[in-house]
């Protein structure tokens, strides 16, 4: 592709965003047509093919979803968000980062995952995060250079995490300040969210939060905190009326799976505001460490069905991070996608594995890209043939063991609670349940798509032996 076809492609895709900033229910079929253009990656065309056909369908959740984000949010968010997640993240930045990765010989993600501090004003019980070091916290020179040199390489969405990273709103506010072209997605508490901090959200208008809870109150306080749930539906309150784009963030444990899957929890996030939402599902690492909190393989299942079901009807976009392996080809981490960097600056494959080779204080992303740790994660991926079983931690825990050794990774973590090695040996059985059910849902999807293609068939021949 020429200079020239370049600035003229992206000249007229601005146009274009403009265009459907103005007027959304026109603009987005303008802005559809020509993504459907752009050489993205197979998955991503797939996804701009679905949403041609949703968006032609007035009553299709999807569409009342984004026509909710136009209405509901401020003016300067709908522009920001929505200039800087469509056009900078996906339609610009998706191609640079493929056309950096061919030229610089190392794959370039599509995130990174920052914690800006490791403070936190709760003490949730199996905090993943719980077991680093209090006292760390990234400076705001150092984020800067993250920041600047993640742009550089075509990265645009930038995960902030912690600790609890509104201990800092000041470095948030800053960084959301000078890189005014660049998406900063929270995650959060919510409980040090006031009037004036969602006031100045709303007039940056590049800053998005996924605020966390355990499903109601009862569970939300039991793991929390007494009160965090109705601090959180304050926060969520705030927030909303500000204009502020956000969403929950959820774990799914063996005590909260059937409450955070049901379809009421579903009904009470659209009408708080939310407009997206994240599950996890809970993993043995941090504080507290737990086998019995995970989720059993029953209840992982429960929550693949409760998700598939309620995306076809719910006007609110929500992903599952393990059980959406399937549509991003198993585990994003390890640089894939994204990878972690903690307060004290270790980069870390993933949120949840705490090891690392390398200091951001050091070396620049680029250099932190190539690590050997980075290396060894990517040449492993997908972890199984089997999307359902992505995670290298508990569906594939020898994967993790075989990383850690093959690189000499150390742990992040103040206890390493015996290794990756034995933490493998106490995963094994999980991993093998896990596996059974996975590769039952997997079946069971073959043998439905199988039998639609029958039905389909028998309903050509009917109708041709009739006419």
């Amino acid at each position: 592709m020429s200079l020239a076809t370049k600035v003229l492609g992206e000249t007229t895709l601005k146009m274009v965003v403009n265009y459907a900033n103005k007027n959304p229910e026109k603009g987005i079929q303008s802005l559809l047509n020509l993504a459907a253009r752009i050489p993205f990656d197979p998955v991503y065309r797939e996804m701009v093919r679905d949403a041609e056909k949703a968006f032609q369908n007035k009553n299709n959740n999807w569409y009342q979803l984004f026509m909710r984000f136009f209405r509901e949010a401020h003016p300067r968010v709908r522009e920001r968000l929505f200039t800087n997640m469509f056009l900078n993240a996906w339609f610009l930045g998706v191609p640079k980062q493929r056309e950096m990765s061919e030229k610089l010989g190392v794959n370039i993600p599509f995130a990174l995952l920052v914690d800006q501090t490791s403070r936190c004003n709760l003490r949730c019980t199996g905090c993943w995060a719980g077991d680093y070091s209090k006292e760390q916290e990234l400076n705001y020179t150092t984020f800067v250079r993250i920041c600047g040199e993640a742009r550089e390489l075509g990265i645009y969405f930038i995960v902030i995490s912690g600790g609890e990273p509104l201990m800092n709103k000041d470095v948030i506010l800053r960084l959301a300040a000078r890189y005014p072209d660049m998406v900063f997605h929270v995650y959060t508490n919510g409980t040090l969210i006031d009037d004036r901090f969602a006031e100045e959200v709303a007039r940056l208008g590049n800053i998005a939060f996924a605020i966390s809870l355990e499903g109601f109150r009862e569970n939300t306080d039991k793991r929390r905190g007494q009160g965090v749930f109705d601090r959180v539906m304050k926060a969520m309150d705030t927030l909303h009326k500000a204009g502020v784009i956000f969403g929950f963030s959820a774990t799914y444990t063996r005590y909260n799976t059937e409450e955070v899957g049901s379809e009421e929890f579903w009904d009470l996030m659209i009408k708080m505001g939310c407009t997206f939402g994240w599950y996890f599902t809970y993993i043995p690492i941090g504080r507290d460490i737990n086998l019995d909190m995970m989720a059993t393989p029953e209840q992982r299942a429960f929550m693949y069905r409760q998700v598939q079901r309620f995306r076809k009807t719910k006007p609110i976009a929500v992903i599952d991070f393990w059980n959406d392996g399937e549509a991003v080809n198993g585990c994003i981490a390890g640089g894939r996608r994204y990878l972690h960097i903690n307060a004290a600056g270790e980069v870390e494959p993933c949120a949840f594995v705490h090891y690392a080779t390398d200091n951001i204080k050091n070396i620049s992303l680029l250099e932190a890209l190539k690590s050997p740790l980075m290396q060894a994660y990517q040449k492993r991926q997908p972890f199984n043939s089997n999307m359902l079983r992505p995670c290298p931690i508990i569906d594939n825990p020898e994967a993790l063991a075989e990383i850690v050794a093959e690189t000499g990774a150390r742990s992040t973590q103040i206890n390493s609670n015996g290794g990756a090695s034995e933490l493998a040996k106490k995963l094994r059985d999980y991993s093998r349940a896990w596996g059974r059910e996975a590769d039952m849902l997997i079946e069971s999807k073959q043998k439905a798509k199988a039998l639609r293609k029958v039905v389909e068939y028998a309903n050509i021949f009917y109708y041709h032996k009739s006419s």
